[in-house]
């Protein structure tokens, strides 16, 4: 990184860390939340984010953990001037353990020394932000202060931010360093968690994985064993209108890679998080992984090893009658009320929600605004929050658009 001075937080006589320092016209800051949505714009560099606050002598003299959510996007942090933990990029929950000791009764300091290097710099909302000792809980969310240490010069962002001259942007370097020292191993198959990088080209991707695939099998040379892949979970925030989706068209790629012998895709849109790229509920996804191993290379007969895959339609007059596979002992609404997240359009497909409703293994889907309907779309969107077909084994339904092309 590049800075025209000194970081200020640690070049004067006090450290901004000390619990002794005085800040003076500190800015203030509402945590969680970005400092580019309170009044500052296009800063990166090094700040220092401060709190006070009273801690009750029953949370003193045993451990403690603090727990900063996510933050984008490195942080050093320290507690009344001890330093309790770091993490050097955005995505890893902050979760750090403090000794007994650490707190004393009363007054108490938490500073953040935070690195920004591209985009928005802060700390992830609707995260844990909390101190918790001996069964007790501060909330550490509301106002805090922070001061610029040192700030970043200006450089180009080619789209991969600050991170572009790491080897894994370059092409074939994760191939060369991590794939292939490995393809003199005997395997028994493949699971490959992937696509996000290739939300803005989710078309192509429709191209991509096919091709890995295949391109893996022959590097193996062991036939075509069974390969694994977890769909696109949700992500960003929840639109309540039918919308496009770059994120929906990739998903709706990665299904229709599924016509590859021996493949699997576990769909994950229900265990994202709007506000994480990599959501942090890894279990569900590969016990649902686990579900199409058990199936495709130990030989498991258990029907619901999927959940609904979409297969075919058929127009009947106002209504759009959809068939699926992998329905498994049976089709159903998790929780209470209607189906939700489909979507019905004409000819000019100008999508309207519809309403639909579970007839055996199929769903009839209808609106009173399409008389004469041509393509349905279901849990189409970046974060399909709230669609809820399922199959009985607890499975979630693949979205899809019936003319995807």
């Amino acid at each position: 990184l590049s800075f025209p001075g000194p970081d200020k937080g640690i070049s004067g006589t006090v450290k901004w860390i000390d619990p002794d320092f005085i800040p003076e016209n500190w800015r203030r800051f509402w945590l969680p939340g970005y400092w580019a949505d309170q009044g500052v714009k296009g800063l990166h560099g090094i700040l220092y984010f401060r709190k006070e606050i009273d801690v009750p002598v029953s949370m003193t003299g045993v451990p403690a953990k603090l727990f900063l959510g996510c933050i984008v996007d490195a942080d050093s942090t320290f507690v009344n001037g001890k330093f309790v933990g770091n993490i050097t990029y955005q995505y890893p929950p902050r979760r750090y353990s403090l000794p007994a000791g650490i707190l004393k009764a009363g007054k108490n300091i938490i500073v953040v020394k935070l690195t920004n290097t591209s985009e928005k710099g802060g700390f992830v909302p609707d995260k844990n932000y909390s101190l918790q000792a001996n069964g007790q809980k501060i909330d550490l969310r509301g106002d805090w202060t922070y001061q610029v240490g040192q700030v970043q010069n200006p450089h180009k962002d080619d789209g991969y931010g600050s991170y572009d001259w790491i080897t894994h942007n370059s092409p074939a370097g994760l191939y060369n360093a991590m794939v292939a020292p490995a393809i003199h191993y005997s395997i028994k198959g493949y699971l490959w968690y992937q696509g996000e990088a290739d939300w803005s080209n989710p078309k192509d991707y429709a191209k991509y994985l096919p091709a890995l695939i295949k391109d893996w099998r022959n590097k193996w040379n062991e036939g075509e064993i069974p390969f694994l892949f977890a769909q696109l979970p949700g992500f960003m925030e929840v639109e309540y209108s039918p919308s496009e989706s770059d994120w929906a068209r990739l998903r709706q790629s990665q299904l229709e890679s599924l016509v590859l012998p021996n493949t699997g895709m576990a769909v994950t849109i229900d265990i994202g998080e709007w506000n994480d790229i990599h959501p942090l509920d890894k279990k569900d996804v590969g016990e649902r992984l686990a579900l199409w191993a058990e199936h495709l290379a130990y030989g498991s007969k258990d029907p619901d090893y999927s959940g609904p895959i979409y297969q075919s339609y058929q127009i009947e007059d106002n209504k759009i009658i959809l068939h699926f596979n992998h329905t498994g002992t049976g089709l159903m609404i998790r929780g209470s009320g209607d189906l939700y997240y489909f979507a019905i359009a004409g000819a000019d497909k100008k999508y309207v929600w519809a309403n639909a409703k579970i007839d055996g293994d199929s769903i009839i889907v209808w609106s009173d605004k399409i008389p004469s309907p041509v393509t349905v779309r279901y849990a189409w969107a970046n974060n399909p929050e709230g669609a809820n077909l399922y199959n009985k084994k607890g499975l979630p339904a693949s979205p899809f658009e019936t003319d995807a092309k």
